[in-house]
């Protein structure tokens, strides 16, 4: 007992050590100056943004596509699947207007998600590169051509990746807790892995990609839930790098109900448990700098989860005063050091986007003991999904999140 203990206790130090690494340069790539780039000329960009009864968002949404600056040829693309509000009504007004906007009815089809509108928008639009938005984002208007000059300067880039910023942070405290685990995910993902080992993942918006390098992927996986990380894997495998650009910024809404994040997040967590299982079947997608994310796979969703809930259930009994076997190393402080690096990470992360306060901070400290044991409890309900319709042989159906006026609630 007491060595299958002392391993969990090195594996978990180990980790923390991990991610105390991926802080420290990620603040470093962070705080590295914005090059200047002027490309002799610029490639075709198509922006594709699927759209599922976006009535109350769209407007907002095309508002801050037409004003996108690029010196090339950019063309936008609202792929209407079956909508049933207003969605088509403002897209065409739009298409009307601008000659850059069209409006797309994509056909009936299965299974239905975000991966076959996207299949459908790539089969009829042409560019070098597209450019995926989710329908309630509104980008900054140098977005693009930030995007493109990384792609166009990285050697055996797929494209590149920008941040998400949350647009109702404020809202309360569950949007700014989203808020601060989207900083810390893009400080410790994003730009520390994209310094330390040249890794970038796809966040399913505000991403860049090359058409070609998508035609010999083959397209999306039309049965990924989280069609980004399935394709980041793949683009991996295939030796393809996708830079981390963070002055590339799109801004999006969150939930701001607890059950509508609960049902956001398990689609997230069931996308990830089936490139799990897809990643333990395909020993491809071990292959090369692959390895780095299918490791992170089952370390997130299989390691990490045992791991927390040791750690949980060790300080819960000695708390109470449960007598537990004795260690020359006290296993409450390393319980204890697993709070101060989640902490220091989130605190890093606010400070680089410069958005502490006193009461995020606040919420900064408390978030281990409340937002971050939620994982639990979306791991156990999405597991239970997954396995329930591998059983049944049914297709998991794609969960929309729900969008909102601004000053209304969900």
């Amino acid at each position: 007992m007491k060595i299958i203990l002392v391993c969990i206790m090195l594996f978990f130090w180990a980790l923390l050590l991990y991610y105390s690494f991926l802080t420290i340069v990620g603040v470093l790539q962070r705080l590295k100056q914005k090059k200047q780039i002027t490309l002799a000329s610029y490639p075709s960009v198509a922006v594709l943004i699927p759209a599922h009864n976006e009535g109350v968002v769209i407007k907002e949404t095309l508002d801050a596509m037409i004003k996108l600056r690029y010196p090339g040829d950019l063309n936008i693309y609202v792929l209407d699947d079956a909508s049933s509000d207003h969605t088509a009504d403002i897209a065409k007004a739009f298409s009307q207007t601008f000659s850059s906007v069209h409006y797309i009815k994509v056909p009936p089809g299965a299974p239905k998600g975000k991966s076959r509108v996207l299949n459908y928008g790539l089969a009829v639009t042409q560019s070098e590169y597209f450019l995926v938005f989710d329908a309630d984002n509104q980008p900054e208007s140098d977005t693009v051509i930030e995007l493109v000059h990384a792609a166009e300067t990285t050697k055996h880039a797929a494209g590149a990746v920008g941040y998400v910023k949350t647009i109702n942070a404020g809202t309360n405290i569950l949007t700014r807790m989203i808020a601060i685990e989207f900083q810390v995910f893009q400080l410790l993902m994003q730009s520390g892995r994209w310094k330390a080992f040249k890794m970038g993942s796809l966040a399913g918006t505000n991403m860049l990609l090359r058409r070609d390098v998508m035609a010999e992927a083959g397209g999306y996986d039309p049965f990924a839930l989280s069609e980004d990380a399935e394709l980041t894997v793949r683009l991996a495998a295939m030796n393809k790098r996708l830079p981390v650009v963070h002055h590339s910024r799109t801004w999006e809404q969150e939930p701001e109900k607890v059950r509508t994040f609960l049902k956001q997040r398990t689609r997230w967590v069931t996308g990830n448990i089936y490139l799990l299982e897809k990643s333990l079947r395909e020993w491809s997608l071990w292959k090369g700098k692959t390895f780095m994310h299918s490791l992170q796979h089952v370390l997130t969703y299989f390691l990490f989860v045992i791991l927390l809930l040791y750690s949980n259930v060790w300080f819960v009994l000695g708390i109470v005063g449960v007598g537990l076997p004795a260690f020359h190393s006290p296993l409450l402080l390393f319980w204890f050091m697993s709070y101060v690096v989640y902490t220091a990470q989130v605190i890093s992360a606010m400070v680089l986007e410069q958005t502490v306060t006193p009461f995020n901070m606040f919420t900064g400290l408390i978030m281990y003991f409340t937002y971050a044991q939620m994982f639990l409890l979306l791991l156990l309900r999405s597991a239970c999904i997954y396995i329930w319709s591998r059983l049944t042989k049914k297709t998991i159906a794609w969960d929309k999140t729900k969008r909102f006026k601004k000053g209304e609630t969900m």
